[in-house]
């Protein structure tokens, strides 16, 4: 493996950190209603786990309103359950064959925890970053001393591994900013 090759492999792994952080900010409500919110919950239905995105049709429409509507009716009381016990705050009301989600304005205390909980998802993302940077400095020392490659060599290497994760911590900082204005815009 070379020195190239260790520096891409770290950084495919902080570009999943990356992508997986948003994810996670998608999942947090801000004041409108979006599919995000629920698609990932899993629904124990049919003997196994599932996710809402898998078993049901959601769409938003009005901004406050999100509409889940099952391809199979008898999921519906399953999908209801698993958005209860997800503990999002939500109440989702049966209407027929469809579940409905209102989403009331946020208070400014609710969204004051929201923020909380967002710093907390992003120094997550950004431990992980560290973490693949210390695993990729091990293979660096490791391949460097096992194939004789120069000390400058090495040095360069380690300098271009922290720029990587400066920029990837960056990524994730600035991604926490923009997710904040939004929860807390009224």
């Amino acid at each position: 493996m070379t020195l190239d090759d260790i520096l891409l492999e770290a950084e495919e792994k902080m570009e999943k950190t990356e992508k997986v952080v948003v994810n996670e900010f998608a999942g947090v409500r801000t004041g409108k209603a979006s599919a995000a919110l629920v698609e990932n919950i899993m629904v124990d239905v049919y003997g196994s786990v599932m996710r809402i995105r898998e078993l049901a049709g959601i769409t938003t429409p009005e901004p406050r309103t999100l509409s889940i509507q099952p391809w199979d009716a008898s999921t519906i009381v399953h999908i209801e359950k698993a958005i209860q016990k997800a503990n999002l705050g939500l109440n989702p009301a049966t209407q027929g064959k469809t579940i409905r989600i209102f989403f009331p304005e946020l208070s400014q205390e609710r969204r004051v925890e929201f923020t909380k909980i967002l710093k907390k998802m992003a120094e997550d993302g950004r431990v992980a970053v560290r973490h693949v940077r210390r695993d990729a400095m091990d293979l660096l020392k490791k391949h460097a001393h096992d194939s004789g490659v120069s000390e400058d060599q090495e040095k360069q290497a380690e300098k271009d591994l922290q720029k990587l994760t400066d920029d990837y911590i960056a990524k994730i900082d600035q991604h926490l900013v923009h997710k904040e204005k939004e929860i807390m815009t009224v």
